[in-house]
């Protein structure tokens, strides 16, 4: 027992900032990722149209997507931290006064505007950010870990979400969840979390002195792309690579977490249900994130990402041509090895490709094309739904475009402009700069 302890206490901080922002991430992504379990109520308690909700949902990734990369250049000019912190305060009570909704509009200001606005600022953007600070040789592995807390909370707290809908009502399930966001994330964030290692004399990776200079040697050299100012990314493949692929997975990902229980209900399949399938869609996909966090720092993460997407086609396959019963679960398998896998395996490939210094801005923006997709998918689906009475029209669009989202990752260029694979010799050393 006093070995664990030993062993606990002398592990590296930067696991420990990991963790923490794992927590974070588990509490506010997750409770955000219960939208969809509410919608067919808010339908009939609203006296509303599937539309008119996925109007709510759509305008909350759209606003969300928008300032991921003010968010990001914030954390790249002030520090990460101050931007987390306050936008869990801001989510929280937002969470809260959700509770207190009598109509759609009310809806559409509160989970479209002030909930969606602040977790702009709790999301990788922000907190990949930190974690590409700490982590050189691990970042794969580290990102993973802290993308993982999202899975989590869909695998915890979405059905958390419906169990206490049906003993309760939507009302208490939102107002604990603000709760959550408030008392527990918050604290954590505020006592744990350090932006960089440098604040308490450490090392990324937690390398000493002759182990970081040896680090420093190959990963504060320049690429053949990396850059201070983020502008000059759009001069070059990657960034429109990453971005496209992004944009795909923010249609994929936006348009389940809204209208996954709305169509298992469709096909008489209960909420609870259909909430525990997401539960185990989450789950699965905790343990996938890691393995390919992991795998991705020993192997090209673009081939990675290509076939995660692929996966996710298949996944989304299944829903057009199974028995509903059936690919409900089959979705959550199949769909699990994929959800947010793609978010280790951008963020770090961004690093790679493009340096750390405007990383946080960088990030923002391919996350921006991420929640610009979901919007507009969620809006889609719904109407969709309400002009066909089906999804399959919009699972056939969803399935087209990952294919095309993994062939688009294939094709990046990885060995040619990641500086894991450029020679030394073919490396520039520059000063650093102040990022744009």
């Amino acid at each position: 027992m006093r070995g664990i302890f030993r062993s606990i206490t002398s592990a590296y901080y930067g696991w420990y900032v990991v963790a923490a922002l794992f927590f974070m991430t588990f509490i506010a992504v997750g409770s955000r990722q219960g939208f969809g379990v509410f919608v067919k109520t808010w339908e009939e308690e609203f006296d509303t149209s599937l539309t008119m909700i996925s109007v709510a949902a759509a305008l909350g990734w759209l606003v969300n997507g928008v300032v991921q990369p003010f968010f990001g250049n914030f954390a790249d000019r002030f520090g990460a931290k101050p931007v987390i912190l306050i936008s869990l305060i801001v989510m929280g009570f937002g969470t809260i006064a959700m509770s207190l909704m009598t109509n759609v509009f009310m809806l559409i200001f509160l989970f479209g505007f002030v909930v969606s606005f602040a977790s702009g600022g709790i999301m990788f953007t922000t907190t990949g950010t930190i974690v590409a600070r700490w982590f050189r040789r691990k970042r794969g592995t580290a990102i993973s870990v802290l993308t993982s807390g999202g899975s989590v909370g869909g695998l915890l707290l979405v059905p958390f979400a419906a169990y206490v809908l049906i003993l309760s009502d939507w009302r208490v399930s939102w107002a604990v969840m603000g709760g959550l966001i408030l008392l527990l994330g918050l604290p954590v964030i505020l006592l744990v979390v350090r932006g960089d290692p440098k604040e308490l004399g450490l090392n990324p990776d937690g390398d000493d002195e002759e182990a970081n200079a040896a680090s420093v040697a190959v990963a504060d050299i320049r690429g053949p792309l990396t850059t201070e100012n983020w502008r000059d990314s759009f001069a070059s493949p990657p960034m429109w690579q990453l971005s496209l692929g992004f944009l795909v997975c923010g249609i994929t990902t936006a348009s389940i977490a809204v209208h996954y229980v709305r169509w298992a209900e469709d096909q008489s399949i209960s909420p609870g249900t259909a909430a525990l399938a997401f539960g185990l869609l989450s789950g699965i996909n905790a343990i996938a994130v890691i393995a390919i966090g992991w795998l991705s720092d020993k192997m090209q993460r673009k081939t990675l990402l290509g076939i995660v997407y692929l996966i996710r086609a298949a996944a989304f396959l299944s829903l057009i041509l199974l028995p509903g019963n059936i690919g409900l679960w089959v979705f959550a398998v199949v769909g699990g090895g994929s959800w947010l896998a793609t978010v280790p395996l951008t963020t770090s490939l961004t690093a790679d490709v493009y340096g750390v210094r405007a990383l946080g801005t960088l990030t923002g923006l391919i996350t921006m094309s991420h929640q610009l997709g979901g919007a507009a998918a969620v809006l889609i689906f719904g109407l969709v739904f309400d002009a066909f009475g089906t999804y399959d029209p919009a699972f056939w669009g969803g399935f087209v475009t990952l294919l095309f989202a993994g062939a688009i990752s294939f094709s990046i260029r990885e060995r040619r402009y990641s500086v894991r694979f450029v020679q030394p010799g073919d490396l520039v050393i520059t000063a650093p700069a102040k990022a744009d």
